[in-house]
C-alpha cells in the first residue's frame, strides 16, 4: 500500500503517489476499469484529471459512482476567465456525476498575459474561488510546467490562497538548472509555511521524443531502464513534503507502485550522474524552445 501524508492543509491524507488519470484519456472503458482496478489495489486515494484530458472525466464516472468518498478528486480547467472557468468546472462535474471536487486547479498557468487576466477582476481566480464559496469546489490549486513555473507559483501564492501548486521536478532538472532548483526550494519553503500542498510530475521523463511519429503514450519518451526509472521516482519520494504524480503511461502504473510501497533508498548523486549518461537522460524543458509541452 502507498504511504499517505497531509495533502497541505485541506484535511486530507492523500496518497504519496497521485494517479495521473491523463493515462485515461483515450482508452476503452474496459480498459480504463482495469488500471482503476489497480489503483485501488494500491491504497491510492487522490487522482488528478483535467477537462482536456480526452475522455479522462468521463472514464472516471464509473468509479465515482461507487467510491466517491474515497477519492480526493481533482481536475483542472484552461480558461482564464471567469465565465469559462465556471462554465469549464460544471461541465466537469456534470462528465463526472459528481457534484463538487476536492480540488480545481488553474492549468499551466505560466505565461504572463494569462496570468494577468486569469487575476483580473472577472477572472478564473475570482470565479474559482466563488465557486469553493457555493460548494462546488473544496479547494482551488495551480499547476505548470517549463522551467518559469516555480517563480511563476510564487507571485500565484502571493495573491491568492491556493491549496496546492504542481510543477516538473526530477533529478536531470535539479542538476542541469540550478536557478531553476533554487526557485523550487524556495517554492518548497513558501509552501512549508503557508501550509500549500506540492506536486511533482515528469518525474521519470528521459527526453522529447526523437521521433514524434513513433507511437507513445505520454508527450515525453520515459527513462527505458528500469533501474534508473526506480532512481527517478526514488529521488522524488524520498523527499517528504513532495508528492509523485504518476506517468501517462499507463504501462509504467503498477512498477511505479510496487516501487512506492516499498522501503526508499536515497538514490545517490553519482549513481544518478550514471544514470543520466548511460540512459541519455535529457531535461524536456530549457527555458526557451523547449517550454511548450507537446
Amino acid at each position: 500500500m502507498i504511504e499517505k501524508m497531509a495533502f497541505g492543509q485541506t484535511g486530507h491524507q492523500s496518497s504519496r503517489v497521485i494517479f495521473g488519470a491523463a493515462a485515461l484519456g483515450t482508452m476503452s472503458a474496459e480498459r480504463a476499469a482495469a488500471t482503476l482496478d489497480t489503483v485501488v489495489e494500491f491504497g491510492v486515494n487522490h487522482i488528478d484529471v483535467a477537462a482536456s484530458y480526452g475522455d479522462a472525466e468521463l472514464r472516471l464516472a464509473p468509479l465515482l459512482r461507487t467510491r466517491r468518498r474515497d477519492v480526493f478528486l481533482a481536475t483542472k480547467t484552461g480558461a482564464r476567465d471567469g465565465d469559462g472557468a465556471r462554465a469549464g468546472l460544471e461541465s466537469s462535474l456534470e462528465r463526472m456525476g459528481v457534484d463538487h471536487v476536492d480540488l480545481i486547479q488553474l492549468h499551466n498557468l505560466v505565461e504572463e498575459d494569462e496570468w494577468r487576466d486569469a487575476f483580473s477582476a472577472h477572472g478564473a481566480v475570482e470565479a474559482l474561488f466563488s465557486a469553493r464559496a457555493e460548494g462546488l469546489c473544496r479547494h482551488v490549486g495551480v499547476t505548470g510546467h517549463g522551467l518559469r513555473i516555480a517563480r511563476m507559483h510564487l507571485r500565484s501564492l502571493a495573491e491568492a490562497p491556493f491549496a496546492s501548486v504542481l510543477f516538473p521536478w526530477n533529478h536531470t532538472l535539479a542538476s542541469a538548472f540550478p536557478d531553476y532548483a533554487a526557485d523550487v526550494e524556495l517554492l518548497r519553503d513558501v509552501a512549508a509555511n503557508q501550509g500549500v500542498a506540492l506536486q511533482t510530475i515528469k518525474s521519470i521523463a528521459r527526453r522529447r521524443w526523437a521521433d514524434p511519429d513513433e507511437p507513445h503514450f505520454s508527450w515525453y519518451e520515459p527513462i527505458a531502464d528500469p533501474g534508473a526509472r526506480a532512481r527517478a521516482i526514488e529521488y522524488v519520494l524520498a523527499e517528504p513534503d513532495l508528492f509523485l504524480n504518476t506517468s501517462s503511461d499507463a504501462r509504467l502504473l503498477r512498477e511505479t507502485l510496487d516501487l512506492a510501497s516499498s522501503p526508499r533508498v536515497r538514490p545517490d548523486a553519482s549513481q544518478l550522474e550514471r544514470d543520466r549518461s548511460d540512459a541519455g537522460i535529457t531535461p524536456i524543458f530549457d527555458g526557451a524552445d523547449l517550454e511548450v509541452i507537446g
